[in-house]
């Protein structure tokens, strides 16, 4: 049986108790928020587990095997770090950290106290996503052209973080688990239109080897919700449409031929190839499900998530360069793969200066 406890009951917290409570060999043993009134409503569906607005009454509990956090980014890591030096595994909502040089802290601590981290990037574990990524692993798209993704819609405005921290993470976490491949440079513009210092719109551009481009449009002010991907590969194109109620994704067999000698670029001729389009039977099982149970299963059997630590820290590290970019009028920020991960070439000083003298970004 693993005891866990929640940590954080807005608007996500709620959705994570429902979930872990309805998992065979799991016991939520607490929930913890700092207003009664969420707590209550807990309370009311849940009527036996214990609620608390002391969230140090669980980090110090001996008895709770591990913890999830649903709370504002900037209390992440003095909660995740305090719960894994008590000997907790931990689950964090996206993004894992404000910056990079906490995310790699908490990795070091899971690792030194040899605990499970995981990062709520719950599109991971979505029937579509899941299924584009055996696609593309099956070669069925050839190589990757482009990976193209745009989330609007009108507001929900952040009074804390900008639209890139709010929204970007889950096209960040969607495009590092579906092209596996190390970024070589970031660059992005973003644009604050109420004078809060804070980008309520941007555009992320991301560079990989082989001519490889992402680019990454999020918005707060748009009058319609769009949730789209589109990938183009050297055998055919995929597009992703997360509000589409059935046929969410589609495998279209286009593309570009091109006839002719490679050494005489003006004599070749572009042929266009249009086939046939399907929609390929999508797994409908709740991805939040699914992710909590992994959690579950990583503790038991001492498994490393698909959405561990490091996985997280790719995300937030192309955050923080994205954010780095802006600051600095479209700036392009290098990075550089190391082992495991990816190493921003400016110093981490240069950058934690200044994001921390920003307001788009907590500190």
């Amino acid at each position: 049986m693993i005891r866990i406890a929640v940590i954080g009951c807005g608007y996500w917290g709620p959705n994570l108790v429902r979930n872990f409570n309805e998992l065979d060999d799991v016991e939520i043993s607490a929930v913890s928020d700092l207003k009664p009134d969420r707590l209550q409503l807990i309370k009311k569906k849940f009527p036996n587990i214990d609620v608390t607005v002391d969230h140090n009454a669980i980090l110090d509990n001996p008895y709770i095997d591990a913890i999830a956090i649903a709370t504002p980014v900037e209390t992440h890591f003095p909660l995740a770090s305090e719960a894994l030096k008590n000997g907790k595994s931990v689950f964090i909502e996206k993004p894992l950290t404000s910056s990079v040089t906490e995310a790699e802290e908490l990795i070091n601590l899971a690792e030194r106290y040899n605990k499970t981290l995981m990062v709520g990037h719950t599109f991971i574990y979505t029937g579509a996503v899941r299924k584009i990524k055996e696609i593309i692993e099956k070669g069925e798209i050839g190589n990757i052209y482009y990976f193209d993704s745009v989330r609007v819609n009108l507001g929900l405005f952040r009074p804390r973080v900008n639209v890139i921290w709010d929204l970007a993470p889950h096209d960040v976490s969607i495009m590092d688990y579906l092209l596996g491949a190390n970024p070589e440079y970031v660059s992005a513009v973003g644009v604050s239109h109420f004078g809060t210092g804070i980008e309520n719109i941007a555009y992320i551009t991301i560079n990989y080897p082989d001519n490889l481009l992402a680019h990454i449009h999020v918005n707060w002010l748009a009058p319609v919700k769009l949730r789209k991907v589109l990938i183009s590969g050297s055998k055919k194109m995929i597009v992703y449409d997360d509000t589409e109620p059935d046929e969410k994704v589609k495998i279209y067999d286009k593309g570009i031929i091109l006839n002719g000698s490679p050494d005489k670029i003006y004599d070749r001729m572009v042929g266009y190839r249009i086939g046939d389009m399907y929609s390929p039977k999508i797994d409908s099982a709740e991805a939040l499900r699914r992710e909590c149970s992994h959690f579950i299963d990583c503790i038991d059997n001492n498994k490393i998530p698909i959405t561990d630590g490091y996985a997280g820290l790719r995300v937030v590290r192309i955050l923080q360069a994205a954010q780095l970019s802006i600051e600095n009028k479209n700036e392009r920020v290098e990075l550089k793969c190391t082992e495991k991960s990816l190493t921003m070439s400016k110093s981490e000083r240069d950058v934690r200066s200044l994001i921390s003298s920003t307001s788009t970004v907590v500190a």
